[in-house]
C-alpha cells in the first residue's frame, strides 16, 4: 500500500478515535456493583484484570474471568458509563485537517446497542458530521464475526467506493483480518495496552495516535 493511494478513510471508534480504556477504567471503579471490589485499582493494572486475548490484542470486559459477559451487559445498559469514552487529543482537528485534503471519511463501529452508539457518536462528533459519515453494525454472536467485514464490503456499494483506495483503521487484531478479507489495507492505532500483532500481521502499519497517521498519509501526496 502506498498512502497516495488511499482516499477512503473507515475509523474504527473505540481505541482510536475514543479512549474506550477510560470508559472500562472508571467502570470499574465507580459501577455500584463493582467499585466496592475494584477500590483502589491502578490504571496500569487494568490488564490483569481484563487480560488481553490474543485474537483481541486490546483490553474487552468481555475477558473477565469470572463475569466478563455480565459486565459487559452493565456496561452497555447504563449510559453515563457506556458513553464515558472521550475522543482523544487531537481528533476533531485531525478529521478537519484531512478533510481539507479531500479523504472521504467514515466510521465504522461495531457494538450490541446500534441506537446507543450512534446517538452517542452524532453527539460526540457533532463538530465534523457535516463530512463524515457514521456507520454502525451490530455485532453477531462473536465479537470476532464476520459483521465488519461484510458492512465494510456493503459501505463500498452504498458509497461507490474502491476498496483498494480505502484503509480501516483499528486497533483490534480481529478487524485487521475484516479489513484483508473486505479488500481494504489495514491500518493499527496502538495505545499503552495494545499487544503486538502475530507475525504473519508484522506488515500492517502501525502508530501511536491518528495525528501521527495524519503525517503519513498527508505527507506522501
Amino acid at each position: 500500500m502506498k498512502p497516495s493511494e488511499i482516499k477512503n478513510i473507515f475509523w474504527d471508534v473505540d481505541g482510536v478515535l475514543a479512549d474506550l480504556n477510560y470508559a472500562y477504567y472508571h467502570f470499574l471503579t465507580s459501577h455500584p456493583k463493582y467499585r466496592e471490589q475494584y477500590e483502589g485499582l491502578k490504571w496500569e493494572q487494568l490488564p490483569e484484570v481484563l487480560p488481553i486475548v490474543p485474537e483481541y490484542g486490546a483490553l474487552e470486559l468481555k475477558t473477565h474471568a469470572e463475569h466478563g459477559n455480565e459486565m459487559d451487559q452493565d456496561f452497555c445498559a447504563d449510559q453515563e458509563f457506556f458513553r464515558n469514552r472521550p475522543l482523544y487529543p487531537g481528533v476533531i482537528e485531525t478529521l478537519n485537517k484531512l478533510n481539507e485534503r479531500g479523504y472521504r471519511q467514515f466510521t465504522m463501529s461495531a457494538t450490541y446497542d446500534v441506537q446507543a452508539k450512534k446517538a452517542y457518536l452524532d453527539d460526540v462528533l457533532a463538530p465534523v458530521t457535516d463530512f463524515l459519515t457514521i456507520e454502525c453494525v451490530e455485532h453477531g454472536e462473536f465479537m470476532h464475526d464476520n459483521a465488519k467485514r461484510d458492512r465494510l464490503q456493503d459501505c463500498y456499494k452504498k458509497y461507490e467506493l474502491k476498496p483498494e483506495e480505502t484503509i480501516l483503521v483499528d486497533d483490534r487484531i480481529y478487524n485487521q483480518y475484516a479489513a484483508i478479507e473486505s479488500g481494504a489495507h489495514p491500518v493499527r492505532l496502538r495505545c499503552e495496552f495494545t499487544t503486538d500483532l502475530p507475525a504473519e500481521l508484522s506488515w500492517i502499519p502501525e502508530f501511536p495516535n491518528i495525528m501521527v497517521l495524519k503525517d503519513w498519509l498527508v505527507g506522501s501526496t
